[in-house]
C-alpha cells in the first residue's frame, strides 16, 4: 500500500439511528480518490446500551448487530447484515478495513452473584484492604437472547478481578473480586498509574484465567472469519497485561490469511512507557502518537508563542517512527470527552500537513475534520455546551497531496520558531513537494533541493499562495507561506 492513510470512521456523537454502516458502503467508492486506503471502524458489537452505545461499553462480543439484546437488533450503527455490506464494499474498493477490540471489560451483565470483594483505594490500587465483604454483583454474562450461537462460554465472576458496584450492601468504589485466580492482586504489566492501572470500569477482566484468554482468542478468529477485516485497533491496553496481547497478536497474525495492520491505543504522554510497552510486546503493534497529539493542542492555544522548532521533540515518531500511528484528534480528545485536548481548527491543517506529508509514521484522520459534526453534551462543570466541529478545508488537498507529491527523501529546515519547512525529494516514479508552515506572520524559507530541482517553476497545490516560485540552477529559491497557514509547492508540470 503506498502512502497507507487512516481513516477514523466516527466519533463520539456519531448520530444514533444505525445509519454508519450505510453511509460507509455508499462512500466506499470515493475513499480512494481522497487518498484514504484504510479505515477504523468503531466497535461493531453490542454494548451495554444497546443501540445508543459508542461500543466501548462492550457487552456482547459475538453480537455484531444481530440479535435482540439490550432493548436493540442493532448497533448504534447497524445491523450485521448492514456491516458485512459496508465491509465488503469498502473491500472491493481496495480499502482495508481495522475492526475496534474492546476487551478491556465487560459491561451489562445478565444476572448477579453472590461474591467475596475487597475494598481497594481508589487513588492507589495497590492499597487493597483486609477485609472480605461478602456481597451481590453483576458479574455473570449469559446472553440469553444468543443462546449459544457462536460460543458458549459464560462469563461469571471467575473471569474478572474488579468491579466498581456491589449491592447487599451497596457501594460504589473500586473492588477487588476474590476468587482462584486473583490471589496475588491485580495483573502485571500494565500501566504503574495509580499504583496499578489494571482497573478501569465495569467488570474487569482477568486475563490470568487461561479459559478467558482462549475465548478472547477464539473471537477473533471468529470475528475474522466473519468480517475478512484487514487488522485491528486494541482499546485501552495500559489496562491490560503486555504479556497478553503479545500473545494474541501472535496467535492472531498466524493464522490470518495475509499479515495484518494492528494499532494499540496506550494514551500516555511519558514517552518511556509507550517504548517499554513497545518493547514488552516485541515490537508487534504500532501505537497512537499521544505525545504528538498533545503538542498540536498546545501548539494551537498558544499560537504564535509556541516554538515549532521543537513540536517533534519528545514524541512516539521521532523516538519510534516504524511504530508511530500519527493523529490530530480522535473520539477521547475531541471538546467534552474524556481526554478532551482539541486542536484548534486555525491550526489544523498545519498538524495535518506535519502528519500527512512527512515520512515518518502512518498518519490517522478524524471524521468530524473530513465531514464535519455538531452536537451538544454536558461538561465537567454540569453546563450543557453546543459544540461546532467545522470540515478543515485543507484536508481533502492535503490527503491528495500525500499520495501524489509525499515521496522520497525528507529534508527538514525547523530552524526559526515561527516558520519551518521540509522537502520530500520525490522519486523516478512520483514527484516531491516543498512545504512551508508558520503560526505567526507570513513566512518563508530559502530552500535548496540541488540541481535536479535548478530552473524549475513551483506552484502552490493549496492555492493559497498565487505566485509562482522558480528554482535557480542550483535548485535554490525562497518558499513562502501565509501567516498562520501552511502551503504545498509542487512542479508546476505536475499539475
Amino acid at each position: 500500500m503506498k502512502n497507507p492513510t487512516l481513516l477514523q470512521t466516527f466519533h463520539w456523537y456519531s448520530p444514533e439511528g444505525g445509519t454508519l454502516w450505510e453511509e460507509l458502503r455508499n462512500n466506499a467508492a470515493g475513499f480512494n480518490d481522497i487518498g484514504i486506503n484504510m479505515v477504523w471502524l468503531p466497535p461493531a458489537y453490542k454494548g451495554a446500551s444497546g443501540g445508543l452505545s459508542v461500543g466501548y461499553d462492550s457487552y456482547d462480543l459475538f453480537d455484531l448487530g444481530e440479535f435482540d439484546q439490550k432493548e436493540s437488533i442493532a448497533t448504534k450503527y447497524g445491523n450485521k447484515q448492514q456491516l458485512l455490506a459496508a465491509i465488503a464494499a469498502l473491500k472491493q474498493n481496495g480499502i482495508a478495513v481495522l475492526m475496534d477490540v474492546v476487551v478491556n471489560h465487560k459491561m451489562g451483565a445478565d444476572e448477579k452473584e453472590r461474591i467475596r470483594v475487597n475494598r481497594v483505594n481508589e487513588q492507589d490500587r495497590t492499597q487493597i484492604d483486609d477485609e472480605v465483604i461478602e456481597c451481590d454483583a453483576w458479574t455473570r454474562y449469559t446472553f440469553p437472547a444468543r443462546a449459544g450461537k457462536y460460543s458458549e462460554f459464560i462469563w461469571d465472576y471467575k473471569c474478572f478481578n474488579g468491579i466498581d458496584h456491589i449491592e447487599n450492601p451497596d457501594e460504589e468504589g473500586v473492588f477487588k473480586i476474590i476468587n482462584d485466580y486473583t490471589g496475588d492482586g491485580w495483573n502485571d504489566q500494565v500501566d504503574d498509574e495509580m499504583g496499578n492501572f489494571d482497573y478501569l470500569m465495569g467488570c474487569n477482566i482477568d486475563f490470568r484465567n487461561h479459559a478467558v484468554t482462549e475465548e478472547i482468542k477464539y473471537w477473533a478468529r471468529w470475528a475474522m472469519e466473519q468480517t475478512q477485516c484487514d487488522g485491528f485497533r486494541l482499546d485501552a491496553v495500559k489496562h491490560i497485561p503486555a504479556w497478553f496481547f503479545k500473545e494474541w497478536i501472535e496467535h492472531v497474525q498466524d493464522v490470518a490469511p495475509k499479515p495484518l495492520f494492528i494499532v494499540a491505543e496506550y494514551w500516555s504522554h511519558e514517552l518511556a512507557k509507550l517504548q517499554n510497552y513497545i518493547a514488552q510486546v516485541e515490537g508487534k503493534t504500532m501505537l497512537f502518537d499521544t505525545l504528538l497529539q498533545l503538542k498540536f493542542h498546545e501548539a494551537s492555544r498558544q499560537g504564535r508563542d509556541y516554538d515549532m522548532r521543537q513540536i517533534y521533540i519528545g514524541t512516539l515518531v521521532e523516538a519510534e517512527p516504524f511504530h508511530a500511528v500519527t493523529l490530530v484528534a480522535n473520539h477521547d480528545t475531541q471538546p467534552l470527552q474524556s481526554l478532551e485536548a482539541p486542536v484548534e481548527p486555525w491550526f489544523k491543517p498545519l498538524a495535518y500537513a506535519l502528519i500527512l506529508l512527512r515520512e515518518n509514521g502512518i498518519p490517522s484522520v478524524f471524521y468530524p475534520d473530513l465531514y464535519g459534526a455538531s452536537y451538544d453534551d454536558i461538561g465537567n462543570d454540569g453546563n450543557e455546551y453546543h459544540i461546532d466541529m467545522p470540515v478543515i478545508e485543507p484536508l481533502v488537498p492535503l490527503l491528495l497531496a500525500r499520495q501524489r507529491f509525499a515521496h522520497g527523501v525528507q529534508t527538514l529546515w525547523f530552524d526559526h520558531p515561527n516558520c519551518v519547512a521540509f522537502s520530500r525529494s520525490g522519486t523516478d516514479e512520483d514527484p516531491g513537494c516543498v512545504v512551508v508552515l508558520s503560526n505567526g506572520d507570513d513566512g518563508e524559507k530559502t530552500v535548496t533541493l540541488g540541481e535536479n530541482y535548478g530552473n524549475k517553476v513551483w506552484r502552490d497545490f493549496l492555492g493559497y499562495r498565487q505566485e509562482t516560485v522558480k528554482t535557480d540552477e542550483n535548485g535554490k529559491a525562497v518558499f513562502t507561506c501565509n501567516g498562520g497557514s501552511v502551503s504545498v509547492w509542487v512542479l508546476e508540470d505536475v499539475l
